[in-house]
């Protein structure tokens, strides 16, 4: 009976590539999972983010309308977004939706004027995108990742 071919084991170098990425998954997701918390669930909770957010962009040609709506569902997305990519659920999706709300905040922004924080979301953005670009390769699922760092 023939057997299927062991995989080759996967080498140090790939071990420390596959956390790498495994870790700065986990502090990104840590950065969205904080954000969204705190802005729901202390300080001035949800609704006064989103008033806050309203004062914040009132110089912009935006209708407070818009940015009310926006203070709402920003902090639920950072929530979904950091939740998703702890949990290693659904990462690509995940990467995607950050990346499109970063493309929100940073349309919002720099109708602001706030180049500083321009940069920051810039900085957000660079690392989502690697993250989305080396998740095929290094992305792992828990069990396998603990496996992959058993291995010897």
């Amino acid at each position: 009976m023939a057997t299927s071919p062991r995989p080759a084991p996967i080498s140090i170098s790939s071990k420390d590539q596959h956390l790498a990425y495994i870790l700065l998954r986990l502090l990104t997701g840590l950065d969205f999972f904080g954000h969204g918390f705190a802005r729901i669930f202390t300080g001035t909770h949800l609704s006064g983010f989103a008033q806050g957010m309203v004062k914040n962009m009132a110089s912009t040609p935006l209708p407070p309308s818009l940015t009310l709506a926006s203070g709402y569902a920003i902090p639920c997305t950072e929530l979904l977004i950091g939740i998703l990519l702890l949990l290693g659920l659904f990462t690509r999706s995940a990467l995607v939706l950050a990346l499109l709300l970063m493309c929100m905040l940073m349309f919002g922004i720099t109708l602001k004027q706030d180049w500083a924080t321009a940069g920051t979301q810039l900085g957000y953005g660079f690392v989502l995108a690697a993250l989305l670009f080396a998740r095929p390769r290094y992305d792992l699922s828990w069990p396998a990742l603990f496996s992959t760092l058993v291995q010897r």
